[in-house]
């Protein structure tokens, strides 16, 4: 803390003033103690904190009970285009840790006056996007230096040891005023760089603001910045100076709210510049200052226990004492993170890292998700995003959460709808899982997750409408009108469908039929139709009208026939596999349609190119398969015969035997006879043969799952004997003996 009777400017009036400075880190359990308390020993008149003015009309929202940390302020750039160009974006954090967030919650229920005082937002934005640093930027660690200068080799731990692990009723302030005076005259800012301007411009806005505050009349403020400043904030700097500095800077369109915030997004590991390494810890220390590390490791025990692992208490008391132990060892005031982890891992988890990892993400990082008020300021589409999510008793949480739905029920049908609108105005709230697992049934699974990011994503989507509805009908509409390939169409009219969008189905439907008819790609023809029958599908769980899309399965399911043929021919082996993965969608498609006129011409399609000249062996096995499943080849022993005999190319063949068993190892199970080719043709391959195709069938039989594998292995056993085969007594007998001798059987 500095003080002083006037604020150092030859144009202020003399009228007395005491202004304290108080010097903090952003995010700090010990320093928000500190200045809670400086605050009701100081009682000041007037608050000023780090932050964009812009939001002084919103700090009266701060004490809300409904109002709970982790929040944000969150500037942004009104009116941005549909296309969301020219993005900006910013947010202020605040934790119930945090020293700011102390002082802005002590005014606001003392009835004091507090504004912010940094650089406005609307300055930095423009700063930020528009700004070159130069090539000499620099920017200091002043809290490295001052851990060096201690012996530290770590700056967080010694911030902790110096700072938020004090428990004495002496300020801090001082001290660490004098220290960062000190540091800024060793350690100059050169005068060239895009930093050290903005930091001269912050510095000036916040001079200009405490004179603001004298010149109201005030007599006791209380200002709360980032460390570094407080020596710039009662330097001698004439106004007229601060106002040169401040000429002439750009200015945006800003507009600014509250939103939550999580303490995943303080850690510093998620990139935000001014995170600590472990936001729940510290949230721990300023909610329980009293014996912190017992109680901590108390819950961690807990934690484990809940998760069937066995702590006692005993586990808790030797923890307790090696952390304490460590701490005396290595010269700390309190057994700081690193020692009570250590002790964590040592007793409470015998040594194993995999529920310390738990331990870690549970309470280290502790993800919270704040709240805000229901009166806090926003875009309709928020509005009506929250009317939603509490209609449909959807909660928005950090962590991620499974969530299955029965499209049977209305409220699940909603919440399916709500997720996919979502999804198509770039809200990935909800991710669908294993997409594709449940396509034409009536669930769908779903994971959870909320990220504070969505509300800026929710504020640009806003130029799509004001309903999370119009806004995914609009956006849909647009993606038509812009969309690439024919796949990207047919995905996009699912995705209608899922949401329940049919005032933009005309359209995606028509630019889907003029992109179909135009198309000569074979290869876009077969990724498209899958989609749209899975849309059809979908459309008659969800009671969703599709029969425009009907006329566009039924053009391209001929199409496809008419050009596969075609695609057939002179294919390498990687052409093949992309080819017979096409066949495979379209084959699975065509069933779910359940159309048996186009299933008919189809099997008619795949029989014809059965013995088309040059056809890949990879792709002769696979429509061999399907066939054969379909009932309509009586000669597969034949046709396997051939493809395994002597004088067919070991890879060729080993391509035929993978395509084939790629249905599944079900018929080698249950067909005696191809399990004897199989096995008699790969008994019968020269060494360098089988170590050439060993790959191919290995990677056939990987995919079976073990139990598909052991019954294989135990019909091989008995049916791979060859065909009229008899046992020889005479050739058998002194085997036999010697069997009945080794059981202790009498020998006849």
């Amino acid at each position: 803390m500095i003080e002083s009777r006037v604020l150092p400017d030859e144009e202020q009036p003399p009228a007395v003033a005491h202004v304290q400075v108080y010097g903090v880190r952003h995010h700090g359990p010990g320093s928000a103690r500190a200045v809670r308390r400086a605050l009701e020993e100081f009682e000041p008149d007037a608050v000023l904190v780090e932050g964009p003015p812009e939001a002084d009309p919103l700090l009266e929202l701060a004490g809300d009970p409904a109002m709970v940390p982790p929040v944000a302020l969150l500037a942004y750039s009104p009116g941005l285009d549909a296309a969301g160009t020219g993005r900006r974006a910013a947010f202020w954090p605040f934790a119930g840790f945090s020293p700011e967030w102390q002082a802005i919650r002590y005014a606001v229920g003392a009835g004091v006056p507090v504004r912010f005082c940094d650089l406005p937002a609307a300055n930095q934005f423009v700063a930020a996007s528009g700004e070159q640093d130069d090539g000499d930027d620099v920017r200091l660690d002043p809290l490295g230096a001052l851990a060096e200068a201690a012996g530290y080799d770590d700056a967080e731990r010694w911030w902790d040891d110096v700072v938020e692990h004090r428990s004495g009723e002496d300020s801090p302030f001082a001290a660490i005023a004098e220290a960062m005076a000190e540091l800024r005259a060793a350690l100059p800012v050169p005068a060239a760089g895009g930093y050290r301007r903005r930091e001269e411009q912050r510095e000036a806005y916040m001079r200009r603001t405490l004179r603001r505050a004298l010149k109201d009349g005030h007599e006791r403020i209380a200002v709360v910045c980032g460390a570094w400043h407080v020596p710039a904030l009662l330097e001698q700097v004439p106004a007229a100076a601060d106002d040169q500095t401040l000429r002439g800077l750009p200015k945006a369109r800003v507009a600014m709210t509250w939103v939550p915030w999580t303490h995943g997004r303080l850690a510093g590991r998620s990139g935000y510049g001014a995170g600590v390494r472990s936001p729940g810890w510290y949230h721990h220390l300023f909610t329980a200052p009293d014996r912190p590390v017992e109680r901590w490791l108390t819950d961690a025990a807990r934690l484990l226990r809940g998760e069937d692992l066995h702590v006692s208490s005993a586990h808790v008391i030797e923890a307790v004492r090696l952390a304490d132990a460590l701490a005396t060892l290595r010269g700390r005031p309190l057994a700081g993170l690193e020692e009570v982890t250590e002790a964590t891992r040592a007793v409470l988890c015998e040594g194993s890292d995999l529920p310390l990892e738990l331990i870690h993400r549970r309470m280290v990082v502790g993800e919270r998700l704040g709240v805000v008020p229901a009166r806090t300021p926003m875009v309709p589409l928020q509005r009506d995003l929250h009317a939603e999510q509490r209609r449909l008793r959807l909660k928005a949480v950090p962590d991620p959460k499974d969530q299955d739905l029965d499209l049977r029920k209305p409220t699940d049908l909603d919440r399916s709808r709500l997720l996919h609108r979502l999804r198509l105005i770039e809200v990935e709230w909800g991710v669908p899982k294993e997409e594709g697992r449940s396509r034409g049934t009536f669930r769908e699974a779903w994971t959870l997750a909320w990220r504070p990011e969505f509300d800026v994503e929710l504020i640009e989507a806003s130029a799509w409408g004001t309903t999370v509805r119009d806004a995914s009908a609009a956006r849909a509409q647009a993606m038509a009108a812009d969309a690439g390939p024919l796949p990207e169409l047919t995905a996009l009219a699912e995705r209608c469908l899922l949401a329940d969008l049919p005032e933009a189905l005309p359209e995606v439907t028509r630019a889907l039929a003029d992109r179909a008819a135009t198309d000569t790609d074979v290869a876009h023809l077969m990724e498209a139709l899958p989609a749209l029958v899975r849309a059809l599908r979908y459309g008659d769980v969800r009671g969703t009208a599709t029969g425009p899309l009907r006329e566009v399965v039924d053009a391209l399911a001929v199409r496809v026939r008419v050009g596969l043929p075609p695609a057939t021919t002179a294919l390498d082996d990687d052409a093949a596999e992309s080819l017979l993965d096409r066949i495979d969608a379209v084959h699975a498609a065509l069933a779910l349609l359940a159309d048996q006129d186009h299933l008919t011409a189809w099997q008619r399609t795949l029989a014809s190119l059965l013995d088309h000249p040059g056809l890949h062996g990879l792709l002769e096995g696979r429509l061999t398969r399907l066939l054969l499943d379909a009932g309509l080849l009586p000669d597969v022993t034949a046709r396997m015969a051939r493809a395994v005999s002597t004088g067919a190319a070991p890879a060729r063949a080993a391509a035929w035997v993978e395509g084939f068993l790629a249905g599944g190892a079900l018929i080698l199970t249950h067909d005696d006879e191809l399990l004897r080719l199989l096995d008699a043709w790969i008994a019968e391959l020269p060494p360098d043969s089988f170590t050439a195709v060993l790959p191919l069938l290995r990677r056939t039989f990987g995919g079976y799952t073990a139990a598909e594998r052991r019954a294989i292995a135990d019909r091989a056993r008995f049916t791979t004997s060859p065909p009229g085969e008899t046992l020889d007594p005479a050739r058998a007998a002194p085997a036999t003996a010697t069997t009945l001798r080794i059981l202790g059987w009498e020998t006849p």
